[in-house]
């Protein structure tokens, strides 16, 4: 025979509750038709677990109820354990407790070593320990699956939320297929993708959408809460799942994810939100755009990605009466004052031939060759109107002469266009090029086209003469 005794069971569940003397029972059965058992139990650490009844006799086709007792040696679950069966044949059927234990002390061929049962610690303290110390235990999953086996239904569900915000999939994973609810709600009728949103865990929120968990778009600010920590690819996950998700949503300030991420700075956020339909111009609950947040803050490239979606912004008025340029003064911003307020007026003044305005401007930090959304700079305008003063100063302070426009036109082409002679003559003695090429289109200056200006074509053929003696050479 292998054995004498048999185990009920192939592992010992001890529900563990922090500072509490734990127990369980199991049951051995004699296999012996006719002879008593001696029975020894014994733990791989005594310290914590011990027996009501370490020795005790078993008779023929019986079977006995034995207690584990776990004690509290600490404040966290000892996570591995065993119980060791032996069995000795016992002729006489009785035997006092020194006895069993001298029997049991000499080892040899009459004491049989009979099961080897594991000791699992279970329960939503088990639990919730490996949840706070997952990656400090070794095969903290095997550990933890088994963990649970003690729990109700409605504390695997509670156990879901720790288990999203430390970010382990697996330990979530293994909630959610011991029967945790995905669609639990927290106080503030929050789902769990919110939070694992604000964790920033792109692999749990993808868990959680594969096991059916939805979310409220009027509850949930989950774009809100992925441009707060400059998630893009959260965002790219959830608007393909939830395709009904409105980037344009506002939370109790009012704000839309683009506020969220002009406030922090987080150009690419602002891009992505655009590129799917978000607007630059909501206001939140005091009046501001997400141009008053990225001011107040001083993000220069944020302020670049909202004016070049929506330019008249910069011009919206707070509660307070603040434009963006106001918030950047008080706050001290200096390298936003030309974007925000200093290349107008630069551009305003050289269009009307304020020449004082124009130093005025340049004195106070606006840069010279400033492009406006149609690539004009202000020499392109004041080359246009003909303001001959105006454009003097600005190439004095180091207007670029040959700059072209979105559609590839320089300011000289400008002058002559609008048949200023003397601007172009101006133009040209400061280098400007008749032929100029840009990245989008070229730009010809033809002769012919010039006949009402006649005193422009002698300069003109010389430059362009000049221009392909260079090219030759």
């Amino acid at each position: 025979m292998d054995r004498l005794v048999k185990p009920d069971v192939k592992e010992v569940d001890v529900v563990f509750k922090k500072g509490q003397n734990c127990t369980t029972t199991f049951r051995l059965s004699n296999l012996m038709h006719t002879m008593s058992v001696a029975v020894s139990l014994t733990t791989t650490t005594p310290s914590d677990f011990s027996f009501t009844q370490p020795f005790s006799i078993i008779p023929p086709l019986s079977s006995l109820s034995y207690t584990l007792v776990l004690s509290q040696s600490s404040d966290h679950p000892p996570l591995s354990d065993a119980i060791t069966v032996k069995a000795a044949p016992l002729p006489t059927g009785k035997a006092q407790g020194d006895d069993l234990r001298r029997l049991f002390s000499r080892p040899g061929p009459h004491i049989f070593r009979d099961a080897i049962i594991p000791i699992s610690l279970v329960g939503p303290q088990v639990a919730e320990y490996l949840l706070c110390n997952h990656t400090h235990v070794r095969d903290v999953c095997s550990y933890f699956e088994k963990s649970i086996r003690g729990c109700s239904k409605s504390q695997v569900t509670s156990l879901l939320r720790p288990a999203v915000l430390f970010g382990n999939t697996s330990l979530v994973s293994g909630l959610i297929d011991g029967g945790g609810d995905v669609n639990f709600k927290d106080s503030d009728g929050r789902s769990l993708i919110s939070l694992a949103v604000r964790a920033g865990n792109i692999d749990v929120v993808k868990v959680l959408i594969g096991a059916g968990c939805v979310i409220d778009d009027s509850i949930d600010r989950v774009l809100h809460d992925a441009a707060a920590i400059n998630r893009v690819d959260l965002m790219e996950v959830l608007c393909d799942r939830f395709r009904n998700i409105d980037v344009n949503s506002v939370d109790s300030c009012g704000r839309t994810p683009i506020h969220v991420a002009a406030s922090s700075g987080y150009v690419e956020v602002m891009k992505f939100c655009v590129s799917i339909g978000g607007k630059v111009d909501v206001f939140d609950c005091n009046g501001c755009g997400p141009l008053h947040l990225a001011a107040e803050k001083g993000h220069l490239q944020a302020i670049k990605c909202l004016l070049d979606c929506s330019d008249y912004v910069k011009y919206a008025v707070n509660k307070e009466g603040k434009t963006a340029f106001s918030i950047a003064v008080e706050n001290g911003h200096s390298n936003l004052y030309n974007l925000l307020h200093l290349g107008d007026v630069l551009h305003r003044a050289a269009r009307v031939g304020d020449v004082n305005g124009i130093k005025s401007c340049l004195a106070e930090g606006a840069n010279v060759n400033e492009r406006d959304q149609n690539g004009w700079t202000a020499l392109h305008r004041a080359a246009f109107k003909g303001r001959i003063e105006s454009v003097k100063v600005l190439l004095n302070h180091g207007a670029q002469v040959d700059v072209v426009d979105d559609a590839g036109y320089t300011p000289l082409h400008c002058a002559v266009e609008a048949g200023h002679v003397q601007v172009a003559l101006l133009l040209i003695s400061h280098g400007a090029k008749a032929n100029v090429k840009s990245l989008k289109s070229v730009v010809s200056f033809n002769v012919d086209c010039f006949k009402s200006h006649s005193s422009l074509v002698k300069p003109l053929c010389q430059v362009k003469e000049r221009e392909n003696q260079l090219s030759v050479c």
